[in-house]
C-alpha cells in the first residue's frame, strides 16, 4: 500500500470509533443477559468432543435444544466444534468463547437441504434459501449469537451453507463472534425485525457480508467486513413470497473491504426501502484478480418496483472504489406481471470523501420516470481521470431492464459525476478531481429539472472543454461558484428544452468563456446577476 493511501486510512481511522446510541422502542434487544442467572449449557457435557475431527452436530443440537427449554446459554469452550446444520431455538444465546471455532462440515449432505418454496421467488438460492445453513432459525424470537470465538465455513470458494441464516425472527443479537471461509451468504436476515450486529468481523468471504432482506429495525454497528462480493447488500426480495418493506435500518461505524458493492441498497426490490442510514463508515476497494476494479463505494438502486425514500449517509471515507457513488432508478421487473418503474427519491449525502476512484459517480433515473430530491453536500471525489474529449460526447444508453451495477454504462461524459433524468438535484459544496488530465467536464446534467450548484469546484477539463455541460436542464440556480485558474469555459448548454439557467454571485474573473451556448438553445435561457468576469 503507498503512502498516500495509508494516510487516507489513518485519517479515517476514527470513524471506526464513533458510538451508536440506539434509539428506544424500536424492538431491539436490549441486552444479552436474559438468561443470566440460568446455568449454561456447556456443549461438551453433552457430548460434543471439540476436536476438529469428530461430527459434533447430534451433541450440539442436544445443548441447543436443552438450552431453550430452559431459555439459558449454550456455552462453547475453547476447541474446534465441526457440525452439519443446527436449529436455534427461541430465547436462547449461544455463546463462543474465546478459543472456540465451529466448523462447518465439508460434506453439504450434514446440512439440512436447500428448501423448495412452491412459489417462484424470482432470485437465486443464496438469497431464497435458509435451510441450507450452519446455524439456522426461522419464526424464533430473542436469539442472540456472541463471540469472542470463531464461526468457519471452511470453504475456499462460492458454495456451501450459509453460516447464519435467520428467517422471521424477533430480538435477534449477534456481538462480538468472527465469521471466517464462508461460501455462502455469512449473515443472512429474511424478514427479520429488531436486529442488534455488533462488533462482528467478517474474513475471506466468498459472498456477502450482511443481507437485511425485508427487515425492520436493524442496526449493524462497528463490525469489520472483508469479502469478495458485497459487504452489507440491504434487498427487498420476493423470498418470502410477499412484498415487504425495509425499514429503519442503521449501518455505523464500519469498516468494509469489498470487490464489488461496500454499501449497497438493491438489488432485488419488489419491495419499499425507507429511512436507512449509512453513516461513519470507512471502505477499501479491491481488485479482483484477473477482472480488475469492479467495486463500488455506495450503490441505491431500485429497478424491480420498490420505493425508496428517506436515505441518509454521512462521514463516509472511501480509496481505491471503482465508483464511489451509483444511485439508479431502473425497470428490470423482476417479480412483476409488466416490468414498472417503482421510485427513488429523498437522498441525503454528506460529508464524503473518496480517492482513487476509475469511473465517474452517476445519479440516473429513466425517461418518464426520474429520480427526485438527490442532496449531495461537502462531497469530495477524486478519480483517475485520463480521458478524452469524445469520450463527452458520446451517447450513453439507457439500459432500463439491465442488471444495475456501476460500471453497467461504461465511461461517462464526464469525469467526476453524470446526473441524468433527476427532478430537484442539489449539489453543494462538492469538489471534483483527477490525478490524470481529463478533457471531459467534471459534471453534466442531463434531462434534470430544479437543479442547485453551489460552491461548486473542479479540476478544469484539459483541452479547454466546459467544467459543467447542461444538457436539456429546466430551472438551474448556479451561486458562488469561483472556478480554478486555467478554466476555459465555465458551462456549456445544450438542448431546446434548455431554459431558466442562472449564474448567481459568482466570480468568473479566471474564466476566459463563462459559457457555450449551442444554436438550439434559446437565448434567454441564461441570466447572470452578481457576477463578476473578466474585463469587467
Amino acid at each position: 500500500m503507498d503512502r498516500g493511501r495509508r494516510a487516507f486510512l489513518w485519517r479515517s481511522a476514527a470513524a471506526l470509533a464513533a458510538p451508536l446510541l440506539l434509539s428506544r422502542g424500536l424492538g431491539l434487544p436490549e441486552a444479552s443477559a436474559q438468561s443470566a442467572g440460568r446455568p449454561a449449557q456447556s456443549v461438551r457435557d453433552h457430548g460434543a468432543k471439540g476436536d476438529g475431527q469428530t461430527l459434533d452436530t447430534r451433541a450440539l443440537q442436544t445443548a441447543i435444544d436443552a438450552a431453550g427449554a430452559s431459555r439459558s446459554t449454550v456455552h462453547f469452550p475453547p476447541g474446534v466444534y465441526v457440525s452439519g446444520t443446527l436449529h436455534l431455538r427461541s430465547h436462547t444465546t449461544i455463546r463462543l468463547a474465546a478459543g472456540a471455532t465451529l466448523v462447518a462440515s465439508r460434506d453439504d449432505a450434514d446440512f439440512d437441504p436447500v428448501e423448495q418454496l412452491g412459489y417462484d421467488s424470482f432470485a437465486d438460492a443464496e438469497t431464497t434459501s435458509f435451510r441450507f445453513a450452519l446455524l439456522q432459525g426461522h419464526g424464533l424470537e430473542d436469539v442472540h449469537i456472541l463471540g469472542p470465538g470463531r464461526i468457519d465455513g471452511n470453504r475456499t470458494s462460492r458454495d456451501g451453507p450459509k453460516p447464519i441464516a435467520l428467517k422471521a425472527c424477533r430480538r435477534v443479537e449477534l456481538r462480538d463472534v468472527t465469521l471466517v471461509n464462508a461460501g455462502n451468504y455469512n449473515v443472512s436476515l429474511l424478514g427479520c425485525d429488531g436486529v442488534d450486529i455488533v462488533g462482528v468481523t467478517i474474513l475471506n468471504g466468498y459472498s456477502d457480508g450482511i443481507d437485511p432482506d425485508c427487515c425492520q429495525d436493524v442496526r449493524i454497528s462497528s463490525c469489520r467486513i472483508d469479502t469478495r462480493d458485497d459487504a452489507i447488500a440491504i434487498k427487498t426480495s420476493f423470498a418470502l413470497g410477499l412484498r415487504r418493506a425495509t425499514r429503519r435500518v442503521t449501518v455505523t461505524g464500519c469498516h468494509l473491504t469489498s470487490l464489488h458493492n461496500a454499501l449497497k441498497l438493491g438489488t432485488e426490490t419488489t419491495g419499499d426501502f425507507s429511512d436507512i442510514v449509512f453513516r461513519n463508515c470507512t471502505i477499501v476497494g479491491r481488485r479482483h484478480p484477473w477482472k480488475g476494479d469492479l467495486s463500488c463505494g455506495l450503490a441505491i438502486e431500485t429497478v424491480d418496483g420498490g420505493h425508496i425514500e428517506r436515505v441518509t449517509v454521512s462521514d463516509i471515507r472511501m480509496s481505491g472504489a471503482r465508483t464511489p457513488i451509483f444511485v439508479r432508478l431502473g425497470q428490470r421487473g423482476r417479480g412483476q406481471d409488466v416490468p414498472a418503474a417503482g421510485r427513488l427519491q429523498k437522498i441525503s449525502i454528506s460529508n464524503l470523501e473518496a480517492v482513487g476512484a476509475l469511473i465517474a459517480s452517476s445519479i440516473t433515473g429513466i425517461p418518464g420516470h426520474p429520480v427526485s430530491e438527490i442532496s449531495l453536500k461537502n462531497v469530495r471525489l477524486t478519480a483517475r481521470g485520463g480521458g478524452g474529449a469524445d469520450l463527452a460526447t458520446q451517447s450513453v444508453p439507457e439500459l432500463e431492464k439491465t442488471y444495475p451495477d456501476a460500471y453497467m454504462f461504461r465511461d461517462l461524459p464526464a469525469y467526476g459525476l453524470y446526473c441524468r433524468h433527476a427532478d430537484g438535484l442539489t449539489l453543494d459544496r462538492v469538489t471534483l478531481g483527477a490525478d490524470q488530465p481529463d478533457a471531459r467536464p467534471a459534471v453534466v446534467l442531463d434531462d434534470v429539472s430544479q437543479a442547485r450548484l453551489r460552491a461548486f469546484q473542479a479540476m478544469p477539463p484539459a483541452e479547454g472543454g466546459p467544467l459543467v455541460w447542461l444538457r436539456s436542464v429546466r430551472e438551474c440556480s448556479i451561486d458562488r461558484l469561483r472556478p480554478r485558474a486555467g478554466t476555459r469555459a465555465l458551462l456549456r448548454l445544450s438542448g431546446a428544452d434548455t431554459i431558466r439557467v442562472r449564474v448567481v454571485g459568482s466570480d468568473l474573473r479566471q474564466v476566459e468563456r463563462p459559457a457555450i451556448v449551442d444554436p438550439e438553445v434559446p437565448a434567454t435561457a441564461l441570466r447572470m446577476e452578481g457576477t463578476l468576469r473578466a474585463g469587467r
